[in-house]
């Protein structure tokens, strides 16, 4: 069993041993016959992943690495807002006829603000501060904009990371954390590919910055489990669990703006079946 399957397993029984119910209460999301999307909700869950013992993906059930990738990279380095230009149809929903979310995620990270070494977007300032000033308390990115919100088809779940470089004792490298922090999230469709995806952004970021990956630390504010999805999550909870994957993100790759999803593998996933229909919530 991988650690992180030792976190969502039990992360799942704590929501629902001791989450509360949003039934009848009113709520925003539905499902696509119409009826409220209702959940089984815990307030301020906070996971830890040590990257530097194993990547965090989850046997239960395969997490698509690559198609994870693809959506970090379309938002963090394409810095886009157009599903034209990404490889998946998961941000259809939420897309107009241009193909557009609005002034979201990506969009965010790709505005220029000006800072006092010249101007730059939240990406290349997080990139800059690695290289330059490593031990700064002010490394961080935020998409949450209230000023454009009402620009926006979706207001940002994982909406900030704080990276935080720390020195290990006996290494010439320093070591690269993150705090990721999500407003809301769905576990069963959102938890692992969110883990996995910040895990990588993590790696390429300490590659590029010539240090060594430590901790992500996932801070949930609202983690739910939506009422069509308990008896999915109680089954795939109870399954059988195998050895966490060995990563592989390509040495040779030393800018950010470099990385495809092929320079990211991961070698000996072992894994049960994949869960599939399942319903997703609006």
């Amino acid at each position: 069993m991988s650690l992180a399957d030792n976190l969502f397993i039990d992360m799942c029984k704590d929501v629902l041993a001791n989450g509360t119910s949003t039934e009848g209460e009113k709520v925003r999301p539905h499902w696509e016959d119409g009826s409220l999307a209702y959940t089984i909700k815990k307030f301020g869950v906070i996971n830890r992943y040590d990257l530097s013992k194993e990547f965090p993906a989850i046997t239960l059930r395969r997490t698509a690495i690559k198609s994870c990738v693809d959506e970090l990279l379309w938002i963090w380095q394409k810095k886009s807002n157009n599903i034209h230009d990404l490889n998946s149809h998961i941000w259809d929903s939420w897309a107009d006829e241009q193909g557009s979310i609005g002034k979201a995620y990506g969009y965010q990270l790709g505005v220029k603000h000006q800072y006092k070494e010249g101007e730059m977007d939240q990406v290349d300032r997080v990139l800059y501060d690695l290289k330059n000033n490593p031990f700064s308390r002010r490394i961080m990115t935020n998409l949450y904009n209230h000023s454009e919100l009402h620009e926006m088809n979706l207001y940002p779940c994982a909406y900030s990371m704080t990276f935080n470089v720390t020195a290990k004792e006996g290494s010439d490298k320093l070591v690269l954390n993150g705090i990721l922090n999500q407003r809301s999230q769905d576990i069963l469709t959102a938890n692992n590919w969110n883990v996995c995806q910040y895990a990588v952004l993590l790696h390429m970021f300490a590659q590029v910055s010539d240090m060594e990956v430590g901790e992500l630390v996932h801070v949930i504010a609202d983690a739910h489990i939506y009422d069509r999805h308990v008896p999915i999550v109680k089954e795939l909870i109870e399954r059988e669990t195998y050895p966490a994957p060995k990563f592989w993100l390509n040495p040779e790759i030393k800018n950010f703006y470099d990385f495809t999803p092929d320079d990211v593998r991961l070698d000996d996933y072992q894994t049960g079946p994949q869960v599939k229909n399942i319903p997703v919530a609006v």
